[in-house]
Formats: C-alpha cells, structure tokens, sequence
C-alpha cells in the first residue's frame, strides 16, 4: 500500500496517537465541495464537516459546520468571544492549519486558538471531515471530532 500524501499522513497520525475508531478513504473523483463530498461517501450533506478558518480579533479560530449549512460570521464572532470575524484568506488558512483552502482538515491545526463545533453535527452517528487533501475524507463520530480538537459547541449556522 503506498503511503499517504504527508499532509492526510499528520490527520492519520492523531487518528492513531489518540486511539480514535475512524476510516480514512480515498476518492479518486476528488471531494473539494461538501456536495461532492456526500456524493462520493454516499451520505447526506450534513454529515459533511466543513473546516472554516475565521479571523477573530485578529486571531485564527476554526469553525466546524455542516455540509449543508453556512456560517454566520457574527454568530462565530460571538462564540469566540472576538468583536468581529471574517473568513480567512488563503494565505491565512494555510499559516493558521498547515492545509492548503479546499483540504482543511480540522486537525492539527497548530495555529488555531480556538475550534468551535455547530451543535447540529452531534445529531448524526458518523461525520466525515476533510483529510489534508482534496481527494482525502475520514470518517468519525462527531463526540470524537469533539474531543481531538476540543471544540466548544455552539450556534454557527445562518437561520
């Protein structure tokens, strides 16, 4: 088996480091959108992660939203407890994650002060978060996801 490209090799390494019960897969048709992400998995947008990186305060905090919703960045603003927030560039997101924009994965994120997690997420039995690449996706329970990046839970989404 060849190895993983080293950036899904770093998401692998906590997987295994913190004993998680999770399945790393990859998809040759590539995942870059939550849509085509379900697709690939075979399951519903919303239980897709999307891994945003939001600038809070000036400071790189990462938020963790369904497939199938948007961020509120006032909404994410106020659980970091920051005065205002706006997604980062990408230049931002690489230095705050490690990732390239498209292939965040939620961790490690060294950089990162903060994650904060969307409540709706802990409705489902398994998520899939992105993996360090655009073709790498694994497969988690959202408790899990959690507890690796000691996310607080919270309202993120539009509506």
């Amino acid at each position: 088996m060849d190895p993983w490209p080293e950036p899904v090799e770093r998401v692998a390494a906590v997987l295994r480091q913190q004993a998680v019960d999770a399945r790393l897969e990859e998809f040759s048709a590539g995942t870059p959108t939550a849509a085509a992400a379900a697709d690939a998995i075979g399951c519903e947008p919303a239980e897709i992660v999307k891994s945003i990186v939001f600038v809070c305060d000036g400071v790189p905090v990462l938020a963790l939203l369904p497939g199938d919703r948007r961020a509120d960045p006032a909404k994410v603003a106020v659980a970091a407890e920051a005065q205002a927030g706006r997604v980062a560039s990408p230049e931002e997101v690489l230095a705050a994650t490690g990732f390239e924009p498209g292939a965040v994965a939620p961790f490690p994120a060294p950089h990162v002060s903060r994650v904060l997690l969307e409540r709706e997420l802990l409705r489902h039995e398994t998520v899939w978060i992105g993996a360090g690449s655009t073709r790498h996706m694994a497969g988690l329970s959202p408790l899990d996801l959690a507890h690796l990046t000691r996310a607080e839970v919270g309202d993120l989404a539009e509506g």
